[in-house]
């Protein structure tokens, strides 16, 4: 960041070495943006709501079919039974028994005018895939920080198994260190126990951190797609905003949940002028051309006919009412996503000044008790300190290097967070170099309802059975 990443350069440039220095050395480490890019990728919850984007963009074109022409191909055989009555044929004379007669009809239907509805409806349908675009990006955001709150919490538990491990070594030591004063007579039995209580209570918190680290594992699973592979600590935090007042500025202007919203209140403005047309009287045209085969005639037909509805039940009052209500309540959704943005924010932030001052804190503390436990453990083989005094020192400063890469890991997630908040937690920003998926390609193929024999449809067709086989 701007201010803060300054402030805690430093800070974070020591936790990174002190992360490195207590994992083992390991070739082929990957990257934050490695697991970024994995999730991006693997993603099954971005595959859904593609799924659902390419729905909305169908409404489009179901809502443009509305303004064309109709053509019906209409086939009928009918008969009576039994055959009781002879037919002649009064141009040839000749005598037939079969009753059946076959036609067949072709209908054209056009809608003139239906009082603005239509496209109406095909404007209310573009801003809905529009909102539906948003909510892509809204999800986008959360499986990318899925992925960096998963990546941390598996760096956070290799670091506490390493620093447990390397507790149970320590005291494991000093258990025999004190076993073997108390066979000299330097302590009592007492310390021995001491010393082999903190034992068992090292060798449990190194299960329960082994546990840990398993259940990152799943979760790291589920959030990229596949079990971390020698996890590299990232490097310098990504830039955000230079204070909280720009970063909610920001926030309320580029957040997709606040674009989703102002687009449902447009959706539901645009429905309330549905619902006033639906007063409005309905013209339609239609022809017809029918073969009917008895008398080998061709019929044809226009016609034109308006339809005004006068008394429905008090139905299409219920609609507008309703709709005014649906606006009133998206406005208000509206207003609540704001406040949700700029408090979710406001939090990012809090979170990161706690986590930068913790790290300056622990790092202090770190080296406080580590001068502590060298001092306490001199003195104690002098006689002057106890076992449980060493015992104790160490305790804290495991206890201090705990704090800090817990501090660590959550002004990492914390700053990812604000990024998120921002609605800037995207592929683009974050700068992954990957090719993305483009919301608006189908649109453009579809938004003019291209029919299925077409060769626009045809290869609509071949784009869909290619996804799903995805």
């Amino acid at each position: 960041m701007w201010m803060i990443g300054r402030r805690v350069r430093r800070g974070v440039a020591g936790m990174a070495m002190v992360m490195l220095a207590i994992q083992p050395i390991q070739a082929s480490a990957e990257t934050l943006t490695d697991a970024l890019i994995d999730a991006y990728r693997n993603s099954n919850l971005l595959e859904q709501n593609r799924a659902v984007l390419r729905a909305a963009d169908d409404d489009v074109a179901i809502a443009t079919s509305a303004l064309m022409p109709t053509l019906d191909f209409i086939a009928n055989l009918s008969g009576d039974h039994p055959h009781s009555e002879i037919y002649a044929n009064p141009v040839t004379g000749a005598v037939t028994r079969d009753n059946m007669i076959g036609t067949a009809q072709l209908q054209l239907e056009i809608a003139l005018y239906t009082g603005g509805r239509n496209r109406l409806a095909i404007e209310s349908s573009k801003e809905t895939v529009l909102a539906t675009r948003e909510a892509l990006r809204s999800v986008e955001q959360d499986v990318l920080l899925n992925a960096v709150g998963a990546y941390m919490q598996v760096l956070r538990t290799v670091a506490f198994v390493n620093l447990r491990e390397n507790n149970v070594r320590v005291l494991q030591q000093q258990l025999q260190a004190t076993r073997d004063r108390f066979d000299v007579g330097e302590v009592t039995r007492t310390d021995v126990a001491l010393a082999e209580s903190r034992l068992a209570a090292a060798t449990s918190a190194l299960e329960a951190a082994r546990g840990d680290y398993d259940v990152a594992r799943e979760t790291f699973r589920t959030a990229v797609g596949r079990y971390p592979n020698n996890l590299q600590f990232p490097g310098a935090l990504p830039k955000t905003a230079p204070n909280v007042d720009e970063a909610v500025l920001i926030g309320v202007r580029t957040h997709p949940d606040i674009r989703q919203a102002q687009r449902q209140v447009t959706v539901a403005e645009i429905g309330m002028r549905i619902a006033t047309a639906a007063y409005r009287p309905t013209v339609s045209l239609g022809l017809s051309s029918q073969i009917d085969s008895q008398d080998r005639m061709d019929t044809h037909a226009l016609n034109l006919t308006m339809r005004q509805t006068i008394y429905q039940g008090g139905q299409l009052a219920a609609l507008e009412r309703q709709s005014i209500s649906q606006r009133d309540a998206s406005r208000s959704a509206l207003l609540q996503t704001t406040l949700s943005v700029e408090e979710a924010v406001g939090t990012a932030w809090a979170r990161i000044e706690a986590a930068t001052a913790q790290i300056r804190a622990t790092e202090l503390q770190i080296r406080a008790a580590e001068i502590a436990f060298e001092g306490t453990r001199e003195e104690a083989t002098l006689g002057a300190r106890t076992t449980l005094d060493v015992l104790d020192a160490e305790q804290e400063l495991l206890d201090a290097r705990a704090a800090r890469i817990d501090a660590i890991a959550t002004q990492y997630v914390a700053v990812y967070s604000l990024l998120s908040a921002m609605g800037l937690m995207t592929v683009e920003h974050l700068n992954l170099g990957i090719q993305t998926y483009d919301p608006a390609g189908y649109y453009n193929a579809v938004k003019n309802a291209p029919a299925r024999l077409s060769k626009r449809g045809q290869q609509l067709d071949r784009v869909l059975r290619k996804l799903g086989k995805q």
